[in-house]
C-alpha cells in the first residue's frame, strides 16, 4: 500500500494562509490520505488551526489526519514537505518599530516587510529562525522540500542557500499568478486565455511575455493594448483595496516597456522615485498608501476574531481552490505528474545578468525530481540596472547575517534606494543604531547594541 505524504506547517497559527494550503492538498486524492503536523509558538492559535484542519477533513471526507506541536524538531520527523509562514515578532512590537521609528526621521513606508530599513530589520529577525529549522530538518527530514512563504522572500531564500545549501527549498509567492489575473480583468480578458513569461527577483520580476490566444491559436502581445488603456483612462481597474489604485505600476510600463509583477503599493518603496517627504504631490498623484501594512495588519487582526469564533462553530468549513502553488508543487513531486510554477530559488546563472549567488523568481519545473529552475538568459538592461539596486541591499543583508557583521547592516541601509534619496549618511546611521535598540532581544544578539552602545 502506497505511503501517504507527512505536510508539516511551521507558523501552522497563520490559520487563515494554512486553511487556504491544507484545503488545496485534500482535494487531491495522492495527498489526501496525508498526515498533517501543525506547529505553532502559539497554544491558542495551535487549536484553532487544529480545530480547522479537522473540519476540513471532514466536509471533504478524506483520510487525512491532524496533529498538533509545540516542538519544532519533534513535528518535523519524517516530513516530506515543511510549510514555513511566520512572522517573527509581529505586528506589535516589530512592525510597529519598522514603521514607527523611520517615521521619526520623515523616512515613510508602505508595506516595509521587504525592502527598505523595513525589511532588513525583518531579515534579521527571520533568517535565524529559518536557519534554526534548516538545522533540524538535515537531522530529521533532510530530503524533505521546504516551501517557504515567508517575507522578506528574496533575503530569507539567499540566506537559506548560503548557510545550507543542501536543504531542498523554494521561495513561494503569489505575486506572479495574482498580477497576472488582474492585468486580464483590467482588460476585460479570461485569465485563462493569457499567456506570460515572467522573471527578475521576488517583488520585482517583470512579465518578459504577456499575450492573448487568438482564435486560431496563435498569441497576440497585450502591451500595446495595457499601454493604451492606462494612458485612456480604462486602467487600472479598481482592485480588492480601494487604498491602493496600482497607478505606479502603470507608470513604470510606459517608461522601462515591462510590467512588474508585485503590486503598486510595494513597488514605490523599492525605487526612489514615488515617495518623498518634500513631495506631497506624488503621493496624490500616484494613490500611494503610506503605513498600508499596518493598517492591513489591524484589519486582520479584528477579521480574526470573528472568523476563529464562526470556524470553532461551523459543522463543515467549505474549500475553494486558492491559488498558492503548494499543492501542485506537494502533487507534482508525490506523483511524478509535471507542472510549472514561479519560484524563488538560487540563481546558478538561470538570469545570467544577475550575480549567480543571489536568489531570483523564474519559472520552474516540478516533478518527482523536485524543483527545476529554468533558464532565462540575459533580462533587458534597464531591468537588470533596477532590480540590481535592489539585490544590493538584500545582499548586504545576507552578508551582515553570515558573518556577523554589524556593519554590513548600516551598509545595507545606505543602498536602498527610498532611504538613500530621503536621508543623509547620518541621518542612516543614526536611523539604523535607533532600529537595532528598539527592537533588542527580537534580534539575533550580535547585532543587538547600535554603534551608539558598543561605542558606550
Amino acid at each position: 500500500m502506497a505511503r501517504n505524504p507527512r505536510i508539516t506547517f511551521i507558523g501552522a497559527g497563520s490559520t487563515v494562509f494554512m486553511k487556504n494550503i491544507v484545503g488545496d492538498v485534500l482535494q487531491r486524492p495522492a495527498l489526501s490520505g496525508a498526515t498533517i503536523a501543525l506547529m505553532d509558538i502559539n497554544p491558542q492559535r495551535l487549536e484553532e488551526s487544529a480545530v480547522v484542519v479537522n473540519k476540513l477533513i471532514a466536509t471533504l471526507g478524506v483520510k487525512a489526519r491532524a496533529e498538533t506541536y509545540s516542538d519544532q524538531r519533534k513535528a518535523l520527523v519524517g516530513a516530506d514537505f515543511v510549510v514555513v509562514a511566520f512572522q517573527i515578532g509581529g505586528y506589535e512590537p516589530c512592525t510597529v518599530t519598522d514603521f514607527e521609528v523611520p517615521k521619526k526621521y520623515g523616512l515613510r513606508q508602505t508595506i516595509a516587510d521587504t525592502l527598505g530599513v523595513g525589511g532588513i530589520m525583518r531579515g534579521l529577525r527571520t533568517v535565524p529562525h529559518l536557519w534554526a529549522i534548516c538545522e533540524d530538518m538535515l537531522a530529521v527530514c533532510p530530503q524533505a522540500i521546504m516551501l517557504q512563504y515567508v517575507n522578506p522572500m528574496a533575503i530569507n531564500t539567499w540566506a537559506i542557500s548560503e548557510k545550507y545549501p543542501d536543504i531542498r527549498q523554494v521561495g513561494l509567492c503569489h505575486s506572479v499568478q495574482g498580477t497576472a489575473k488582474e492585468l486580464a480583468h483590467d482588460l476585460d480578458l479570461p485569465y485563462e486565455e493569457i499567456r506570460y513569461r515572467s522573471a527578475g527577483i521576488n517583488h520585482m520580476s517583470f512579465y518578459l511575455k504577456f499575450e492573448h490566444r487568438q482564435p486560431d491559436g496563435s498569441y497576440r502581445d497585450l502591451y500595446p493594448d495595457l499601454v493604451r488603456a492606462y494612458r485612456e483612462g480604462r486602467a487600472p481597474k479598481t482592485g480588492w483595496n480601494p487604498r491602493c489604485p496600482n497607478k505606479v505600476r502603470y507608470d513604470i510600463l510606459t517608461r522601462l516597456g515591462y510590467f512588474v509583477t508585485e503590486s503598486s503599493e510595494h513597488f514605490a518603496e523599492y525605487t526612489p522615485y514615488f515617495i518623498k517627504g518634500s513631495r506631497p504631490d506624488l503621493i496624490e498623484k500616484y494613490g500611494i498608501p503610506l503605513d498600508e501594512y499596518p493598517k492591513r495588519c489591524i484589519e486582520q487582526i479584528e477579521r480574526w476574531k470573528g472568523q476563529a469564533q464562526a470556524y470553532r462553530s461551523a459543522d463543515r468549513i467549505e474549500v475553494e481552490q486558492s491559488s498558492e502553488y503548494a499543492s501542485s508543487i506537494m502533487n507534482s513531486v508525490w506523483t511524478g505528474e509535471p507542472s510549472v510554477i514561479y519560484g524563488n530559488v538560487r540563481n546558478n546563472g538561470c538570469i545570467t545578468s544577475l550575480p549567480s549567488d543571489c536568489a531570483v523568481e523564474v519559472p520552474c519545473l516540478v516533478d518527482a525530481s523536485g524543483i527545476q529552475p529554468t533558464y532565462i538568459g540575459d533580462l533587458p538592461p534597464q531591468l537588470t540596472a533596477l532590480i540590481r539596486t535592489n539585490i544590493n541591499v538584500q545582499e548586504l543583508t545576507v552578508r551582515a547575517l553570515v558573518s556577523k557583521n554589524r556593519e554590513h547592516i548600516y551598509h545595507a541601509a545606505m543602498m536602498d534606494p527610498h532611504t538613500a534619496a530621503e536621508l543623509d549618511l547620518d541621518q542612516i546611521g543614526s536611523l539604523v543604531d535607533d532600529l537595532l535598540e528598539a527592537h533588542g532581544d527580537w534580534l539575533p544578539a550580535w547585532a543587538r547594541t547600535s554603534r551608539k552602545t558598543h561605542a558606550a
